[in-house]
Order: structure tokens, then sequence, then C-alpha cells
């Protein structure tokens, strides 16, 4: 699974909008929408903040594993 298809399915799954979304890795919802359609590549530091707010670890998020571990807190 490609990362664009993850994040929206995290955030479907989660009940929530791309508005909702957008606030907390602090973008504009077009730039979010722009992110689930693969138009524009997210910044590492978005996947880790949308990684860190949905619990899971960054190769789940990546769509490198199908494995969904949480996210590695220090």
């Amino acid at each position: 699974m490609k990362y664009t298809d993850r994040i929206r399915a995290l955030r479907e799954d989660s009940d929530l909008n791309q508005t909702e979304v957008s606030k907390i890795i602090h973008v504009a919802q077009t730039t979010y929408s722009d992110y689930e359609k693969g138009k524009v590549r997210i910044p590492i530091e978005c996947l880790i903040e949308l990684a860190k707010f949905y619990n899971v670890d960054m190769n789940y998020i990546s769509g490198v594993s199908d494995i969904k571990n949480h996210f590695p807190y220090k």
C-alpha cells in the first residue's frame, strides 16, 4: 500500500475529515488533500506527526509494512 492510501485509510478509520487532520499537522486543508492524492509529497516532519497522532510506526504509515506497530516513543 502506498503512503497516500495509508494516510487516507488512517484518517477515515479515525472518523476524521481532512480539515481536522490538516490542523494537527499545521497545513491547509487543500495541502493535506494534495498529500492524500499524491499531487505533493508529504514532508517527513508531517509523516512523523501523523504517525505520532495515529500511534503507528513509520514503516506502517509509509506503506513499507502492513504490521501496525505502535509509535516508538523514547
